[in-house]
This record gives C-alpha cells, structure tokens and sequence, in this order.
C-alpha cells in the first residue's frame, strides 16, 4: 500500500472537531478512514456504573492510546483494525468492536491526540480547532443530553470537576503543538479547501 498520510484534529470538548471531520470525509468518499480517540477509553469493569461516573475521563490515563497507536501502525501497513466501540451511558466498552478498513488518507480525532508523544509523531498534519470556552461547554451539554444520556446536572458537574482544569492542563498546551489553527465560529470554508488542498496533493503523490 502506498504511503499513508495521517491528520491529527484535537482540540477541546465541543471545539467543532467532528464537524471538520465530516466534512474532510464527505470530500473524499471511500478514501478517509476516521479514528475517534473517545473509542478508546480504558475498560474498568470491575468497578460499578456509580463508580465509573465518578471517574476522570479528561486525564491522558483514561485513554488506552497505546492501542490506537497498534491501530494506526497496522493501517499504515495496509492491515484493517478491529476498533473499540464505548458506551457513553454505561460508561464501558461494548464486546462488539468497529472493523475500520485502511485507506490512503487517515483521520484521527480527540481533544488528548497532541499530546501523546508517540502519537503525535504519526501525524503528518496537525490540525487544532479552537474555540471559546463558553460555547465548547454549551455544544458538550447538547451532545451529552441528546447522544450519551446524560442529565444536565451530571454534565455540569463534570465540566467544572475535570473537563475545564484538565482542558488547561493538557489539551490547551498543546495547541502550539499544530501545523494549522481553526476558529471554529469563523467561516472554517477556507481551513477545509487548505486541507483539501493537502489531501489532494496527497493522494495524487
């Protein structure tokens, strides 16, 4: 297979890092492959839902990047990867896993991605997408509401307990790490045609 080129999209919770995904992908149907670090939150199934909840998902440690980086190796040598599927509500892994194929172009997004040394070395662009801290936790609160059964209190509580010290402490940092800076309440239009752009050039290597 020939070379793959990697893109890293962090940024923090809510910063609109899904929606340039999508729209990277929907460019170049049956070409990108998508990883989402969220797949691979560490299983703890020794402990109870109430446990569970109650633990810190926003620390680097939450996070089994050492197999995502497994995954990425085996993609990159052309070998299709078996990907963890987690349950937001249950907070666990399901048995089932994600058979993601490989592809010439691969995508990995997280807010914790940069900051995995190991990691980071795979990317060939990094991308950040940046954006106010008031709107990142009104576009968490909808998403955990509607997609992850959560309430409002929960979602709050977690904001103020670990997503907002530990955004400072790992995910901002690492916004000088990125080869491009998206605001994500900008028209983002030309940040897409910039990576289209690269991809294209990419794939045509």
């Amino acid at each position: 297979m020939e070379k793959v080129f990697i893109i890293g999209i962090a940024g923090g919770t809510g910063s609109g890092k899904t929606t340039l995904t999508q729209r990277i992908t929907r460019r170049f149907p049956g070409e990108v492959a998508v990883l989402y670090h969220d797949s691979y939150y560490r299983d703890r199934p020794e402990l109870s839902l109430k446990q569970r909840q109650q633990l810190n998902y926003d620390h680097p440690d939450s996070l089994e990047t050492e197999l995502l980086v497994r995954h990425l190796q085996q993609l990159r040598e052309g070998q299709a990867v078996d990907c963890p599927v987690y349950d937001f509500a249950q907070y666990r892994r399901l048995p089932k896993t994600q058979r993601v194929e490989p592809r010439p172009v691969v995508l990995v997004e997280g807010i914790l991605i940069f900051q995995h040394p190991e990691l980071r070395s795979m990317f060939d662009l990094k991308v950040y997408v940046e954006a106010d801290a008031d709107i990142r936790v009104l576009r968490r609160l909808r998403r955990d509401i509607l997609e992850r059964g959560r309430t409002v209190d929960s979602v709050m509580q977690q904001y103020q307990s670990t997503v907002k010290p530990m955004h400072q402490l790992f995910v901002e940092p690492t916004r000088q790490l990125a080869d491009i800076i998206v605001p994500s309440l900008a028209d983002t239009s030309a940040a897409v045609e910039l990576l289209v752009s690269r991809i294209e050039s990419q794939l045509k290597a």
